[in-house]
């Protein structure tokens, strides 16, 4: 894992994934080399230097792509757009709930991102789906060389991911060469529904799949036989979780087990492992809906699945890092373990022959990826060369 900042698990994990989101190392040490002392703050210090570093790169580049629009240079201008849209969201997923300004910052990210998205004439457009008097938003990426219906991968959140993220990370384009379209969605308690239309997370992740479901076997374009769902990190619960409940799935994937959610919180608050984000118990009180810590904890005790997974008919893969610090390896294990009734099951932990040790492969998740696009094409009816 690349550690610009020694004493700072939290930060450096943001690092990476803004490298692996498209960021150029230049701009990465001209934004981070006057934080390293700010890294050693407390929370509320050390975010607000490190958003004030990052936004400033971030205005930078989009008034330098509106230079370029001035002059014709359209698709230039679309990188610079991609890339600020890229250092806004990463500091802002680190501000404190209710932090003065962030909904703002989270505003201009989104548009900032769909500028990008339509001078770099990318595979990719907004969809919303209709969802308890809301809509979920998505990212819809369409399949390559397909004629008729394409199977599709829906792809949800962690914790305190976005689609946004996960689009960039990769995934959606390697299945698309592959000849499989992707949905990657914010589900209840992340990205726009949780900031924008106050959808807070629910353990039965059913409920808002199924709807999903719905909406794609309307489409024309989709095959309504070959719909697969994959989930990273805290999506490695609501995934299975989903797919157990909901039988028009096709597959399911996790990008890091998340077995035991509940226990993870009980040994957070014993102070073991790595977290996330900053300030995270505010973070996860906001993410669920919880008043305070007692009845954030009486709501995790639901987020397991012992009892669950065994419901599962369908072929599923499992993946993780042997060097998970947020998760421990054993979860993985157990997963597997109790996927019973899946007619083709598989573990794949990943070690550092491979890369893609850490936490849902976050210091390297290009072999992840290119690993999880080849399983589930082969699963899906897509292809491999």
């Amino acid at each position: 894992m690349f550690r610009y900042f020694p004493t700072n698990y939290v930060w450096n994990l943001s690092v990476d994934m803004a490298i692996e989101m498209g960021a150029r190392i230049g701009e990465i040490e001209e934004m981070c080399a006057p934080l390293l002392e700010a890294a050693r703050q407390p929370d509320a210090a050390g975010t607000s230097a490190f958003r004030a570093a990052w936004s400033k790169m971030a205005d930078k580049l989009c008034e330098m792509a509106e230079e370029d629009i001035a002059a014709g240079r359209l698709l230039s201008a679309g990188e610079k757009f991609n890339r600020a849209a890229t250092y806004y969201i990463t500091c802002e997923r680190l501000q404190a709930h209710g932090a003065e300004g962030r909904v703002e910052l989270y505003k201009r990210f989104l548009h900032t991102f769909a500028r990008g998205l339509q001078l770099s004439k990318e595979n990719c457009e907004r969809v919303e789906i209709p969802y308890a008097g809301s809509h979920i938003s998505g990212l819809y990426v369409r399949a390559e060389g397909v004629t008729g219906p394409a199977p599709i991968l829906v792809q949800v959140n962690g914790l305190d991911s976005t689609k946004e993220m996960k689009y960039r990370i990769g995934l959606p384009a390697w299945l698309a060469k592959r000849g499989v379209a992707s949905l990657i969605i914010d589900q209840p308690g992340t990205g726009e529904a949780l900031r924008l239309h106050g959808l807070t997370a629910r353990y039965d992740s059913e409920h808002w799949a199924s709807p999903v479901v719905d909406w794609l076997q309307a489409r024309s374009d989709i095959d309504a036989t070959r719909i697969g769902l994959e989930g990273v990190s805290l999506g490695g619960y609501f995934c299975p979780r989903a797919v157990a409940f909901e039988p028009r799935f096709a597959c399911g994937v996790v990008w890091g087990a998340n077995h035991d959610w509940r226990d993870v919180q009980k040994r957070r608050l014993q102070n073991e492992g790595n977290l996330p984000v900053p300030h995270y118990w505010a973070h996860v009180r906001w993410v669920w809906g919880a008043a305070d810590n007692d009845e954030f904890m009486a709501i995790a005790e639901n987020v397991h699945l012992d009892g669950v997974v065994e419901r599962i008919k369908v072929p599923f893969l499992v993946t993780h890092g042997e060097k998970d610090s947020q998760i421990p390896v054993k979860w993985a294990h157990r997963t597997f373990e109790q996927l019973v009734n899946s007619p083709r099951r598989e573990l794949k932990i990943f070690t550092e022959r491979e890369g893609g040790v850490q936490h849902s492969s976050f210091d390297n998740p290009v072999n992840v990826g290119q690993y999880i696009a080849d399983w589930v094409a082969q699963t899906l009816g897509g292809r491999i060369a």
